[in-house]
């Protein structure tokens, strides 16, 4: 039986290849003005990751096995030369799992304020994975209604719509795109790291770009001395005034970091 490609969606006409890997909840189409801003200097992959978005839904949710389906998936599309790899949250540990379980794939890779641990501050995600859950979608008729439903669990009003870009129209009604029951029931699973996979791997010994925000808590200081183990060629790169949305929050900053890792040589 085939493996089930993800979705996939590529620009540019020539440059290296660069697979972008989104965080828990997002999708490729995240990371569409980044990739606009790279398409002169190389070919763009925006992923969705398993279960996300249009990419197909599995039974369980593990890092090794979403990392072995992203690199299926890059394999499909080009298996002539290696790829930058980019991740950022959920998809920067994807990302990290790809460069240590098939690191001939792997030229470079770009982790996006993530780190090879368990993720401490990842409840808020329950919280909204079950308003998601519990939305009456037989009942919504507009996308006003969906905001308002969630607007207690997620108070900012741009978490509830990253949350809600997920609802797609479907018929006369709703449907979330993301495997709910997964992810709901694997949420553990995915703020964790596996580290019992890792301990047998190799450390991946190419160039690593770590992006971090000042203000956000998915980088620590602890984190450090595993980072460089797994990844001895490590550079982190901590950008001021920014949270956890690295790319979102500070585009020009992250372009001008990924345009200097793509160009740079080996």
């Amino acid at each position: 039986m085939s493996t089930p490609m993800l979705h996939a969606v590529t620009s540019g006409e020539s440059g290296p290849r660069v697979a972008f890997c989104h965080g828990l909840f997002g999708q490729g189409r995240n990371w569409t003005q980044i990739a606009k801003g790279l398409a002169d200097i190389c070919r763009p992959t925006l992923l969705d990751m398993p279960d996300h978005g249009r990419s197909p839904w599995t039974e369980r949710f593990d890092y090794a096995g979403a990392a072995d389906l992203v690199a299926d998936s890059l394999r499909a599309i080009d298996d002539t030369e290696p790829w930058i790899v980019v991740g950022h949250s959920m998809g920067g540990k994807i990302a990290m799992l790809v460069a240590l379980r098939h690191p001939e794939l792997v030229d470079r890779l770009c982790v996006v304020d993530i780190s090879p641990a368990a993720t401490t501050s990842f409840s808020e995600f329950e919280t909204y994975i079950a308003a998601m859950q519990a939305m009456d979608l037989g009942s919504i008729t507009t996308r006003e209604q969906a905001d308002a439903s969630m607007r207690e669990a997620a108070p900012d009003p741009g978490v509830r719509a990253f949350l809600l870009q997920n609802l797609r129209r479907e018929g006369d009604g709703w449907r979330w795109q993301p495997n709910l029951e997964v992810i709901g029931r694997d949420i553990a699973t995915i703020g964790g790291w596996p580290t019992d996979e890792v301990a047998g791997l190799a450390p991946f010994d190419k160039t690593v770009l770590w992006l971090a925000g000042e203000r956000s808590l998915y980088v620590t200081d602890d984190d450090l001395a595993e980072m460089r183990r797994l990844f001895p060629r490590v550079r982190l790169v901590t950008v001021k005034g920014v949270g956890h949305w690295v790319h979102s929050e500070a585009p020009e900053v992250t372009l001008q970091a990924l345009r200097a890792l793509i160009t740079s040589s080996r």
